[in-house]
């Protein structure tokens, strides 16, 4: 079976709203075995819609539209698939009902135009949302399968995971499954060097390569007719990157950086403390975002003036006028200070110069020094980091982060 995904919405050609029900849609879709052919976005303008609709039924075994089923008369997706599908509309009494119990029970007056969501095409069945007033609907026609989803996401996703996929299920096409691996510290050409043979011999399981915010990324998917083979197959894969790159990866799917450090200073009984000067709390915002890191995480300072650096951690004023804010001499002893006033396992630091000012030949903007204090070792690392401030300082955080991964992970 193929699929396309139409959206419905000006807002979205205009930029003014991000489209993520499409990548929720094509995921799940994805799962069932069921190949998305394209993926289209059209104003609400009655005509485009109507040709927008043709053409993908005329390539398509399954259009899932979403968005412009709501009461306004820019809402146009119910009448103009109605018209493509040479169906009238009919009200449903139910559906109505149901509408007009929803503005009961917040108290507020129903509007005569709420009415028009209450309308199907002849031989269609509503798709029941219990997050709004908007049902979705559901016709079968002419070997085609045609679904309209509410365009707001906290309806569409339940009513897409509770009632779609179930429907869809008679017709999934084995399984695909995928697992991505999270990758930090490497640049993406290096990545694809050391495993450029894996990405050349790939059919099934595949693997591809993305460049993301909070680094890289690996996915590998396998489509099968059963899970278990699906899970062997990228087991077996994955074995070969790991064997490659293994020690750039430090989570998968969903882990973050930030989740993974926690963790990891959990099973050792570890604890961290973090000063922080061009990152400006950074770290330490990113780390109490996990649940539970209060166990392993009780101080952050953000020491960002030369005085604060002496008065709080207890930096010498002479070893920063001589050596300079920025320096791996500053780094070590703004770790040591905050390990030792905080008596934490390891002592964070980090010192750099964000810009787009400040940058002299000696120290250039993107330079950063970082520096972790743990059992009477200092590790030190020196970044040239590329890019606007807000990128500097982000990746600066994360290269802080890796460095404590790594560390907890070596012992």
């Amino acid at each position: 079976m193929n699929a396309e995904i139409l959206s419905v919405g000006t807002e979205l050609l205009l930029g003014d709203i991000v489209n993520t029900n499409t990548q929720y849609i094509a995921k799940g879709l994805a799962e069932l075995g069921i190949n998305v052919y394209r993926q289209s976005v059209v104003g609400d303008n009655r005509n485009r819609l109507r040709k927008s609709m043709e053409e993908s039924l005329q390539r398509a075994d399954l259009l899932i539209i979403t968005g412009g089923l709501g009461p306004t008369k820019d809402d146009l997706t119910r009448e103009v698939a109605a018209e493509v599908l040479g169906k009238q509309l009919v009200l449903d009494p139910d559906i109505l009902s149901g509408i007009q119990v929803f503005f009961d029970r917040i108290k507020v007056p129903m509007e005569k135009s709420n009415h028009k969501q209450a309308y199907l095409p002849e031989g269609a069945f509503p798709i029941e949302n219990p997050n709004g007033t908007s049902p979705g609907i559901l016709i079968e026609a002419e070997e085609k399968i045609v679904m309209m989803l509410p365009g707001p996401p906290r309806e569409l996703q339940p009513m897409f995971d509770n009632q779609v996929k179930p429907y869809l299920t008679k017709y999934a096409q084995g399984i695909v499954k995928s697992k991505v691996l999270n990758i930090f510290g490497m640049g993406e050409s290096t990545m694809e060097a050391m495993i450029e043979d894996l990405i050349e011999e790939q059919h099934n399981p595949s693997i591809a390569p993305y460049c993301m915010e909070q680094g890289l990324i690996l996915r590998i998917t396998a489509r099968a007719q059963e899970e278990s083979v699906a899970d062997a197959m990228i087991n077996s894969l994955e074995k070969k990157v790991r064997d490659r790159i293994g020690e750039y990866i430090y989570g998968v799917d969903h882990e973050s950086l930030e989740a993974v450090v926690v963790k990891a200073l959990k099973s050792k009984g570890y604890t961290l403390s973090v000063a922080e000067s061009c990152t400006g709390g950074l770290i330490g915002a990113s780390i109490t975002n996990v649940p539970g890191a209060s166990e392993v995480f009780p101080l952050s300072l953000v020491t960002y003036s030369d005085a604060s650096k002496v008065n709080l951690l207890g930096v010498s004023k002479d070893l920063i006028k001589t050596q300079g804010a920025v320096s791996k001499e500053t780094a070590v002893a703004m770790a040591k200070g905050v390990q030792k006033v905080a008596g934490t396992t390891m002592g964070l630091s980090i010192t750099g110069i964000a810009g787009p000012g400040g940058g002299t030949d000696k120290t250039p903007v993107g330079l950063v020094h970082i520096a972790l204090a743990f059992e009477g070792k200092i590790l030190h690392m020196e970044k040239n980091l590329l890019g606007d401030r807000n990128r500097i300082r982000h990746f600066a955080a994360k290269h802080g982060l890796d460095l404590v991964r790594k560390a907890v992970k070596e012992q």
